[in-house]
């Protein structure tokens, strides 16, 4: 259910690519209190990417959850900045991240919706 995108203008190994990827899902499944086996972490890393005018390191996230309740979203927040602050090199004050809720109706998974 939950789904995290990570883009980003850094250019980031390939080995380094599946850790980010794989301690990003313990993350979110730990904050979001989900089950592991649900948790989807897509990494788009070396985009052409903009933020306030400059090419600097930055990235964006988007978050988005069945049943993502909106009182999660600021502690969600400052645990993906610190995740990808330490993992990517980014200033936290460079990183915008989207959080959505999703209706069961509206995801779909294994012939079906939830």
């Amino acid at each position: 259910m939950p789904y995290l995108k990570i883009q980003s203008n850094q250019p980031i190994l390939a080995g380094e690519q599946a850790k980010i990827v794989t301690d990003a899902s313990a993350l979110v499944a730990a904050e979001v209190g989900k089950p592991e086996k649900y948790v989807m972490v897509a990494l788009d890393p070396t985009l052409p990417m903009s933020f306030a005018g400059s090419d600097a390191p930055c990235a964006y996230l988007e978050l988005k959850s069945i049943g993502l309740p909106e009182s999660k979203c600021e502690a969600l927040s400052s645990k993906l900045c610190e995740f990808i602050n330490h993992a990517m090199g980014i200033a936290t004050d460079r990183i915008y991240i989207e959080f959505a809720d999703a209706p069961r109706s509206m995801w779909g998974w294994n012939k079906g919706t939830f």
